[in-house]
């Protein structure tokens, strides 16, 4: 029983001291591909539509 209780707290205490330390476990996002529309600019050009990274 003493067992028990020590690796139950021992596994709380790590718990509770990643959750304060504010450790990040999901990857960042890569770059996401963006469809622009074609659209009209200055003067009477029109552009095309293209993929942009951002």
């Amino acid at each position: 029983m003493r067992r028990i209780v020590s690796i139950l707290c021992s596994t709380l205490l790590l718990g509770a001291g990643l959750a304060l330390a504010g450790c990040v476990v999901v990857p960042a996002r890569g770059p996401v591909r963006v469809w622009v529309p074609g659209y009209w600019a200055n003067p009477h050009v029109w552009v095309e539509g293209h993929w942009r990274y951002r």
